[in-house]
């Protein structure tokens, strides 16, 4: 039998590999990029979810924001505290300092993952967004589909920008 640890910490690397792709294909100047209300249909809504409630989420702010909730998900699934100001990743401007951040929120996921064991992958834990059977197994899968919703999200920044996302490259 495989050990919890190494079925999450496979799929954690998956995401890590596409996800820090995209983030690092994106040029520096393009960081602060987000999608216009001119690109979208006059019929459709652009007043998405984001952290200033003014619109859709810059590249930037995805990146960010993944970073953040790595960090938040990964504490829960290993019970660990981030030995990072999580709040502070919000602040950051350069892109540099944004990729190290969310290298090193990946870094901290999969010392949450290598904690998990057949004994303790189903212990429960509380997570709101998960409902009451939440357990450390399920929120080390919410932190990779999180993950990769925002994957899908800052790919199709970097193809408006002209650019092809690293796993699609041939």
């Amino acid at each position: 039998m495989m050990e919890p640890s190494k079925s999450f910490d496979g799929t954690l690397s998956l995401l890590e590999k596409e996800f820090m792709g995209v983030a690092k294909a994106m040029p520096a100047e393009k960081y602060n990029f987000a999608p216009s209300a001119a690109i979208f249909a006059e019929s459709q809504k652009t007043d998405y979810l984001s952290p200033d409630n003014k619109g859709v989420r810059t590249f930037a702010e995805n990146v960010k924001h993944v970073a953040q909730a790595n960090y938040f998900f990964a504490g829960m699934v290993g019970g660990m505290k981030p030995d990072v100001d999580v709040k502070a990743i919000g602040d950051l401007k350069d892109k540099d300092q944004i990729v190290a951040a969310v290298q090193g929120s990946f870094d901290f996921a999969h010392k949450a993952m290598a904690t998990l064991t057949t004994q303790n992958a189903f212990e429960s834990v509380t997570f709101k967004a998960l409902g009451p059977d939440a357990t450390r197994a399920s929120v080390a899968g919410f932190l990779v589909a999180h993950g990769f919703d925002h994957f899908g999200h800052i790919s199709e920044y970097l193809r408006m920008n002209g650019l092809i996302p690293p796993s699609s490259q041939k």
